[in-house]
């Protein structure tokens, strides 16, 4: 096996090398392993089902239902996340940022990598949310829609902004104000995904992609090209594309990206939709350019001087996955100063440098360069204002647009 050298490389590197090592191939990101699943559930009416279940709200959509606070007595607090989405020092045993949190506060937090797909998770934790109980966790980590879906189902508790200081004053513009949390009174941020369009260099052998119109429209390119299996983002990029903001789009708008998309697999432009294994064709030059994940691009660039990424004119596609506290956690002041900590610039840069995705958090540079500068000056880790402003949101659907624009893709993407 080959030998590295950790103080050549940087900290993003090394955590990679560690975790292609400890899984005995490929490392595969953890928001790959996300969009790939859920975007499966939600074809087989995952998300659909979630509304026809006949799991009531709990009371008021508009606000969570309280509990007795344990904070002050107890001090600890529960947080569950999906895996390889936090800092690990060399022994892989611990986590540098939760101890640091566990000296500055004196509460120690048990951290539980229990998150492998959000309808999965959803599945484990609804009876006990709809009951009106505790489900074991004072913070939970959810990709935006779902985090959207808790908290007009009532089942998140609101946020107490006197115990957020740093978080209130920290949180990056482009996150503070989404549709689905207006101002943020629900979640915070815990890191942000950019989709990009991808491409390998060597495979292109001189063709120029600068959009999407030339990943399905560019003839050099047929039958080798990537779209994601992850409906918000294939149909968010193409929407941009067409010139419609995916903030504001009617039913009609998404039927014509669908059928853009639709004519491209029809005359062999596109190779395939996938999820996680995009990656393996990209790096092996099946496919040419593709579109992709940010936080995969990083890692395929520290790896292969082939791979590289462009923004287009039109802008690209940005999620999130959030913070939020369940109805009935027992710690719940415990948990807003965990969340409040990680939007105090060091402890974000250490967990920036580790996992490549955007930190949401203002000021992070400073202290991020002194950790790597690479990453630091990487606009998929810290988006300058150029390309934050290039940053897109796709808009909260409801019940039956979620149905009826998941089955429409599903069919698109024969899944």
């Amino acid at each position: 096996m080959e030998q590295y050298e950790p103080d050549r490389l940087s900290p993003a590197q090394v955590a990679a090398v560690r975790r292609s090592f400890r899984n005995g191939r490929a490392a595969m990101t953890r928001r790959s392993l996300l969009r790939a699943s859920a975007g499966g559930a939600l074809a087989v009416g995952g998300l659909g089902a979630l509304s026809a279940c006949g799991i009531p709200a709990a009371g008021n959509t508009q606000g969570g239902v309280s509990a007795e606070d344990h904070s002050a007595k107890e001090k600890t607090v529960s947080f569950s996340n999906w895996t390889e989405y936090i800092d690990v020092d060399e022994s892989e045993k611990h986590h540098p940022t939760l101890e640091q949190f566990k000296k500055q506060t004196g509460i120690s937090v048990k951290y539980t990598e229990d998150i492998n797909d959000n309808v999965e998770f959803f599945g484990k934790i609804k009876p006990q949310l709809a009951a009106g109980q505790d489900t074991g966790r004072d913070i939970i980590v959810l990709t935006d829609w779902l985090a959207a879906r808790l908290i007009r189902l009532g089942w998140v508790q609101k946020l107490d902004a006197s115990n957020l200081p740093h978080a209130y004053a920290n949180l990056s513009a482009q996150f503070r104000d989404p549709d689905w949390d207006p101002g943020r009174a629900y979640s915070y941020v815990w890191q942000g995904i950019s989709t990009v369009i991808a491409y390998n260099k060597k495979a292109l052998d001189g063709v120029e992609v600068k959009s999407i119109s030339d990943l399905l429209d560019n003839a050099k390119l047929k039958g080798r090209v990537g779209f994601l299996s992850e409906m918000r983002d294939s149909i968010g990029m193409t929407l941009l594309d067409m010139g419609k903001d995916p903030a504001n789009f009617t039913a009609d708008d998404y039927d014509a990206a669908i059928a853009r998309l639709q004519k491209a697999v029809d005359k062999g432009q596109i190779r395939r939709f996938t999820g996680n294994d995009y990656t393996s064709d990209l790096t092996s030059g099946d496919f040419a350019a593709c579109v992709a994940w940010a936080g995969d691009v990083v890692q395929l660039k520290a790896d292969s001087p082939d791979i590289d990424f462009i923004i287009p004119a039109s802008g690209y596609m940005t999620s999130t996955d959030n913070m939020l506290i369940p109805n009935k956690a027992r710690h719940k002041t415990n948990a807003e100063r965990l969340i409040d900590f990680y939007y105090q610039p060091k402890p974000a840069a250490e967990l920036a440098a580790y996992i490549n995705y955007v930190s949401p958090v203002d000021g992070v540079k400073p202290e991020l360069e002194k950790l790597d500068p690479d990453a630091a000056n990487n606009p998929l880790i810290i988006p300058d204002k150029a390309m934050a402003a290039k940053s897109h949101a796709f808009r909260s659907l409801s019940s039956k647009e979620e149905t009826a624009f998941e089955e429409k893709f599903a069919k698109l993407t024969g899944a």
